[in-house]
């Protein structure tokens, strides 16, 4: 009908994020048996999506040969997993909660004591890792030991399991939700299904929203919610949409500003990532960073910012079969998100 769309994406922009995705799942296929992969660019102040990568090829064939989409494929096309999946975030909310606490009173250097801890009331007595006991709640952190006393700022930088889950019990769960909320997350509203899992990736997300959260961090807490079409005008002209810049302050810029200096310090997200450090960096730019793993490594995230520039990665396979050798985030995700970078 005479219609012109006008988008947000960049273009090239748009094809690196192919070329990175491309690449990042056949690495991922070899290593880990992971299919599929997504990524999403936003520009954090202004809110626009400069590059949108929903599956490594949306007219892709099944994988494995002969599967059922929808039900048993490690990879199907005709699916954005960036606008259509919920997938769990595992540990890439876990800033949110720490914002929290800082907002309540709490700071980077608050001590947080890392050590084995049962957190329901039902389960009393020394922690049993072994039990099966639905009733309790006693989460281990990824690397099965334990620090001892730590400061908020190292147990969010290192994505420490434990402190994470004591400092959403000290911000208060549906406190945490409703900063999530401010952020322009809005599949996380039935706080009943939720609890202190929240940190680990017990509620689930979708990608575009959850790299508008981090834009929304980037952007020293002024929310815009991401945007794709700039204008679309008809046949005679006349402009039917057009995209407006509507930030809003939605949190107070300073706990915003404490986060972004844990998650850009190098020193002290370095225990976590050891030899692939470099991966977390980007030459002439000083990026903030937030992976996330979820249970049996099923979902790989990697979060990253500056000012001008907030990108998510997911990496995983649709049917929600799991990474095999301990894929995780630094494995399947970081190198991607890298590469774009």
């Amino acid at each position: 009908d005479g219609f012109k769309v006008i988008t947000s994406l960049d273009k090239n922009l748009q094809e690196t994020a192919e070329e990175a995705v491309l690449e990042g799942v056949r690495r991922n296929s070899e290593l880990y048996n992971g299919e599929n992969s997504a990524l999403v660019a936003i520009d954090p102040q202004t809110g626009q999506v400069l590059a949108m990568v929903g599956s490594k090829d949306y007219f892709g064939d099944p994988v494995p040969d002969g599967c059922t989409p929808g039900t048993n494929c490690r990879f199907e096309g005709n699916f954005n997993v960036a606008t259509q999946g919920l997938r769990q975030p595992g540990s890439a909310l876990k800033p949110f909660a720490y914002l929290t606490a800082f907002e309540g009173g709490f700071t980077p250097d608050t001590i947080i004591w890392d050590v084995p801890t049962e957190f329901a009331v039902a389960c009393p007595g020394v922690v049993n890792f072994s039990s099966k006991n639905p009733s309790c709640y006693h989460p281990q952190n990824f690397s099965l030991r334990f620090s001892g006393p730590i400061t908020m700022k190292e147990a969010l930088a290192q994505s420490i399991n434990v402190p994470s889950v004591k400092t959403l019990y000290l911000a208060g769960l549906e406190n945490t939700i409703n900063t999530a909320v401010k952020f322009g997350i809005t599949t996380l509203d039935d706080p009943a299904r939720l609890g202190l899992s929240l940190v680990l990736g017990g509620g689930e997300i979708r990608l575009i929203e959850l790299v508008g959260a981090y834009a929304t961090l980037a952007a020293d807490g002024v929310y815009r919610k991401p945007a794709t079409i700039l204008k679309i005008e008809n046949a005679d002209g006349e402009i039917l949409e057009e995209y407006k810049n509507d930030g809003a302050q939605v949190v107070d810029p300073q706990g915003v500003r404490l986060i972004n200096d844990i998650l850009s310090s190098v020193e002290l997200r370095s225990p976590l990532f050891s030899a692939s450090l470099p991966l977390t960096q980007v030459s002439g730019h000083q990026v903030a960073l937030k992976t996330g793993t979820t249970n049996d490594f099923v979902d790989a995230w990697a979060f990253g910012y500056t000012p001008n520039l907030a990108v998510g990665v997911w990496a995983g396979n649709n049917n929600r079969d799991p990474l095999a050798s301990r894929g995780g985030s630094v494995l399947a995700a970081v190198p991607m998100w890298h590469s774009f970078m």
